[in-house]
């Protein structure tokens, strides 16, 4: 294809990507932004995707087989713990305001700059080599685009071409537009993160694409291609991981690498970490970034074997992806596929130097620049000077990183294959591992413990790892891996200290950890932690318990004027970010007067200090940011003896505050009791007098008929004989009635204080009915009410009160028997059954039946009385509330079952075993 064709493309896709950020970034300072989703964070998650899985995963499926699948099952297997672990990091770099992995390790540890510089020469010299591999794809597939295929400079191993340096010199261009701006690096990059979404759908396509066409253009489908590759014995044996020959260690160490690498290369730091917006997030890039790497991954092995059937050794099989299309006359297809591996590559190191450069700035040079006489003068124009210094300290940052990463693959990088490359990175960043994982969750590591671990681990890693690469360009001499260092056996890089049997992965990693976490461990318990470490402990560890950046202890003492603390913010963040700082800070703390600038407090808050610090951090550092507060505005760092007596005067108000929230739930608690009992007492109170208002009224009625009749016969001495004798029965009748009122209230005073006695008999249960029915059966005729008995033989014998149970069925009976219509179609049953230990007995009406909310009301006292509304035949309101009491006293229960309308039953058991027993 022509060469001035595919420089056009390349830039003027670069250019689209440019001006995706530009519109990106527009929006976000409109307030719009288009990065803020789930969908944008889980796609720049996916810049984990590099030239690496474009074009070397194939390369090393084509001679491992199943082997790459550990590269990106790590991951996936991570994605569950990313809740965890994860939201963790992100929540303690939010709020201490940290912008890369070094910050994070130097933070955790007593924010120590030499720690800091420590992790960023690590990152660097780790990191570039994968740099470099990003810088040998991209030109290796423009020369094999531009020459059709013909040629690879990854198979002949040529010198570097002018396309590499070319490649370099653009994207150093292009990094430094996307994302090195501004001084303050915790600004979010949103253009950066929407490019590189982006690009990560644009490379899914092209890879797909090329899958796509190899599988179903020049073959027949996967089953076409998996066949002919396992008719031949080279290929077939890749099927399987033990026929590929990797073993199971190894497969464990590619998983852990991955594992670890997610997490801790500085791109992923810096899209899953420092420009995450939201922790909630993670929730769908938990399976949607593991759903990413499944698909771009689906057609690597028949991109392989294809590769290997059709093209065999002829050509590198790192270019298979790009090779096939242009063999086969595809060119337009290969161009697209070329700007997918573009767009592979140029994520990762615009990402990747980016995060770099602010490392390289905020360790390497910025603790330097603090440290001079300038800054001690609190000169305000020195801060501002320190500012620009910062920013383009990190451009330069960035032309150094490409720079060392062109050197790299000049010298070194164009030999090696993709795969061995970004292997050799993943091992690197997982030095890191230990003093992480420590930091997060163990509060007793030490910045001595974490510098001796990364050291060491560091050390052996490059002895074992970097060192063999060098062999080959002839940079070390080859007796090294032969007889070892300086002729010892013992230190042979693939055999350190004489253990062999393992891979030269697996060999580096295992001593690499060996060192560094025995030292980090051991060294961090042989001292105690710094007053500043053990807060710093505190805060990592429990970074939940902080909600803002405001929160936490402060740390420093106070003692320094307001003044020199907002000149010194000012210096770095610009007079209108200064401003909007400490404007949010006077409104989580009114009382420390922040935002006058012409009346101010004598001396700063100290969580103004801390507050300040942590703005500073988000520019240079936290090593620098703590330096420059101690050396440049005078303040000082607070004692271990302050730090014992605050915590001790913290504990106590904590235990005070404990004690006052227990009194206070227990006031509640004896409030709501109260409270509750005092609407008992209400309502007994309201019962009380509802019960003497009804009573009451029912004796008013016979004693009102009583009166009337006897005056009557009184005034009227001729009244007939007749006459008269009517009149006394009358008043007969209605004084037996009075007896009867009064004799069950009465009754029912009696069981309601506990007074009332059983006279128990062994009672026969049909005798009983029979004799309920009796007394019941005039109003029957009366009502033409139809009566259905079932009372089954052989009923066991009730030891309880016959006449308390004969009363208790004759209440039920003459209240089932008002409840029938009188027009002949009423119906009444009566059952009695017996089970294992109990009797039950049934009265079923067909009547006007009860409303379920009443159920349990119409066994209260006069309830009857008390709602007059309710479809209930009338009485005295006593009958249901003496039956139930009669019950419960033979250790019983009774209960009713209705509708509305569809009849009422009456059900109540007594036990046999009590009864008989008692």
């Amino acid at each position: 294809m022509n060469t001035l064709l595919v420089i056009c493309f390349s830039f003027g896709y670069l250019a689209l990507l440019f001006g995706v950020a530009y519109a990106a970034e527009r929006r976000s300072a409109a307030r719009r932004s288009l990065v803020s989703n789930p969908y944008v964070y889980a796609l720049s998650m996916a810049v984990y995707c590099t030239a690496w899985t474009y074009y070397g995963s194939v390369g090393r499926a084509a001679y491992f087989g199943l082997e790459f699948v550990g590269i990106y099952l790590g991951p996936t297997l991570m994605a569950p713990v990313a809740w965890l672990v994860l939201r963790k990091i992100i929540r303690i770099c939010h709020v201490q305001r940290l912008t890369s992995i070094a910050d994070f390790i130097s933070a955790r540890y007593g924010k120590s700059a030499s720690l800091g510089a420590l992790v960023t020469v690590v990152c660097v010299l780790g990191v570039v080599p994968y740099i470099s591999l990003q810088i040998k794809a991209i030109a290796a597939s423009f020369d094999i685009l531009t020459r059709g295929g013909q040629t690879s400079i990854l198979a002949e191993g040529t010198v570097a071409s002018s396309s590499a340096l070319i490649t370099t010199g653009a994207l150093a261009f292009f990094t430094i537009i996307f994302g090195v701006r501004s001084v303050e690096a915790t600004e979010r990059h949103e253009g950066m993160v929407l490019a590189v979404a982006l690009e990560s759908l644009v490379k899914l396509v092209a890879f797909l694409a090329a899958g796509l066409f190899v599988t179903f253009g020049l073959f027949k489908g996967f089953g076409d291609v998996f066949e002919k590759a396992a008719a031949v014995p080279d290929l077939s044996r890749l099927f399987t991981l033990k026929g590929a020959g990797t073993s199971g260690t190894q497969w464990f160490t590619l998983l852990v690498l991955s594992m670890s690498a997610i997490l801790l290369l500085p791109r992923q730091f810096q899209v899953s970490v420092v420009e995450n917006v939201n922790e909630n997030h993670l929730r769908k890039a938990m399976w949607l970034f593991p759903l990413y790497l499944i698909i771009i991954n689906l057609f690597v092995l028949p991109l392989a074997f294809g590769g290997r059937l059709l093209a065999g050794q002829s050509i590198d099989a790192d270019t298979f992806v790009l090779a096939l299309p242009l063999q086969a006359g595809h060119p337009w297809l290969a161009l697209l596929i070329y700007l997918g591996g573009l767009s592979a590559a140029s994520s990762m190191i615009i990402v990747e130097t980016i995060a770099l450069s602010v490392m390289m700035s905020n360790h390497l040079l910025m603790p330097l620049l603090v440290r001079l006489p300038p800054a001690r003068a609190e000169s305000p124009s020195w801060f501002a000077y320190l500012g620009q210094v910062a920013l383009h300290s990190r451009r330069l940052a960035v032309v150094a990183v490409l720079l060392l990463a062109y050197g790299y693959y000049a010298a070194v990088g164009h030999l090696l294959p993709l795969v061995n490359i970004g292997l050799v990175s993943f091992a690197a960043v997982a030095q890191f591992v230990p003093v992480v994982l420590g930091g997060l969750y163990w509060k007793g590591g030490t910045r001595q413990g974490a510098t001796a671990g990364i050291l060491a681990g560091f050390v052996v890693w490059f002895f074992t790892l970097v060192v063999p690469t060098m062999v080959g360009p002839d940079l070390l001499p080859s007796s090294i891996l032969e007889q070892g260092l300086g002729g010892w056996s013992g230190l042979r890089p693939f055999a350190l200290f004489g253990l062999t049997g393992l891979d030269y992965l697996s060999h580096g990693l295992f001593w690499s950890w060996f060192f560094n976490v025995g030292l980090y461990v051991g060294v961090s318990l042989l001292r105690m932690p710094s007053a500043l470490e053990q807060r710093l402990a505190e805060e990592f560890v429990g970074v939940f318990h902080y909600r803002t950046g405001f929160e936490g202890p402060a740390g420093w003492q106070a003692g320094t004027p307001l003044p020199d603390v907002r000149a010194l913010l000012t210096g770095f963040l610009g007079k209108k970010r200064t401003s909007q700082a400490l404007h949010a800070f006077a409104e989580r703390f009114p009382e420390a007067h922040v935002t006058s600038e012409n009346v101010a407090p004598p001396q700063a808050d100290p969580r103004l200090l801390a507050y300040a610090e942590k703005l500073l951090a988000g520019s240079i550092g936290p090593a620098s940011a703590r330096l420059l507060l101690s050396s440049s505005v005078g303040v000082e760092d607070i004692s271990f003896d302050n730090v014992v007596g605050i915590l001790r005067e913290s504990q106590q108000l904590l235990e005070a505050n404990r004690q006052l929230q227990k009194q206070q739930r227990q006031l509640q608690r004896l409030t709501g009791q109260l409270q509750e009992a005092y609407n008992q007492l209400q309502e007994l109170d309201q019962h009380k007098d509802e019960f003497l208002y009804t009573v009451t009224h029912e004796l008013r009625t016979p004693l009102t008929s009583i009166r009337a009749l006897s005056e009557i016969l009184t005034d009227s001495p001729e009244m007939e004989e007749e006459e008269r004798h009517r009149f006394l029965l009358t008043i007969t009748k209605e004084s037996e009635r009075l007896s009867r009122l009064i004799t069950l209230v009465l009754d029912l005073e009696k069981y309601e204080s506990g007074m009332a006695t059983l006279e128990k008999s062994l009672v026969d249960v049909p005798e009983v009915l029979h004799d309920a029915l009796e007394s019941v059966g005039q109003l029957l005729r009366d009502k033409q009410i139809q009566l259905d008995v079932v009372v089954p033989p052989g009923l066991p014998l009730l030891s309880g009160d016959r006449d308390r149970l004969m009363q208790v069925l004759v209440n039920l009976l003459s209240n089932a028997v008002k409840s029938c219509r009188a027009d002949g179609s009423g119906r009444i049953s009566v059952v009695a059954e017996a089970s294992a230990d109990t009797l039950r007995i049934r009265v079923e009406d067909n009547g006007k039946g009860i409303d379920p909310e009443f159920h349990q009301l119409i066994f209260d006292k006069f309830f009857q009385a008390r709602n007059q509304t309710m479809r209930k035949p009338e009485g005295s309101g006593l009958g249901l509330a003496i039956t139930k009491k009669i019950v419960e006293l033979h250790a019983g229960r009774i209960w009713v079952e209705s509708q509305p309308e569809q009849g009422a039953r009456f059900s109540f058991e007594l036990p046999i075993a009590a009864s008989e027993t008692s």
